[in-house]
C-alpha cells in the first residue's frame, strides 16, 4: 500500500484526485497506475483502470487470476466492474468512499451474487493516510475557488 500511496502522491503532484494504484503478481509489483483524468482529459483513467491496462499488457493475458490489487480508496462501479472482469484474486484498499464506492460502500459490485467472480477484499490498508491526501486534496480546492 505504501507503494500505492507514492502514486496518489504524483496525482497530488499532477493536480489529480490523488489516488494510486498497485498490482503484484508472484509478489512483484507488475503496475503501477494514478488518476490521469484531467491530464488525458479521460474519464476512465481511473488509478485501478491504468494500473489494469498496464497489468494486462505485461502479463499478455486479459486475465489477472492470482493478482493483487492496492488501491488508495475504493474503486468506483466502473473500476469494480473492470476488476471483476479481469479476474483480481484480491483487492485491498485504503478509504472508503461513502459517494461512490462500489466494494460495500454504496453497492458492492466486487462480491456481488450474480456475477461470475468474486473478489477478496480488505478494506481500512493505511486509511488514515489515504484519506489526509484526499481531503488535503480536496480542501485545497474548496479554497482556491
Amino acid at each position: 500500500m505504501r507503494e500505492a500511496l507514492k502514486e496518489a502522491q504524483k496525482a497530488f503532484s499532477e493536480d489529480e484526485v490523488p489516488v494510486g494504484a498497485v498490482i503484484v503478481f508472484e509478489g512483484k509489483i507488475i503496475a503501477r497506475g494514478h488518476n490521469q483524468v484531467e491530464r488525458l482529459s479521460d474519464p476512465t483513467a481511473h488509478a485501478e483502470m491504468l494500473a489494469l491496462t498496464s497489468a494486462t499488457n505485461f502479463l499478455k493475458t486479459k486475465w489477472l487470476n492470482g493478482a493483487t490489487l492496492y488501491v488508495t480508496i475504493e474503486p468506483c462501479s466502473m473500476c469494480a466492474g473492470a476488476l471483476v472482469l479481469a479476474r483480481i484474486k484480491n483487492l485491498y484498499f485504503g478509504a472508503h468512499d461513502p459517494k461512490t464506492g462500489a466494494c460495500g460502500s454504496v453497492t458492492n459490485i466486487a462480491n456481488h451474487k450474480k456475477l461470475n467472480h468474486k473478489i477478496k477484499v480488505k478494506s481500512g490498508i493505511f486509511k488514515e493516510e489515504c484519506a489526509v491526501l484526499l481531503k488535503e486534496f480536496f480542501s485545497r480546492k474548496r479554497n482556491n475557488k
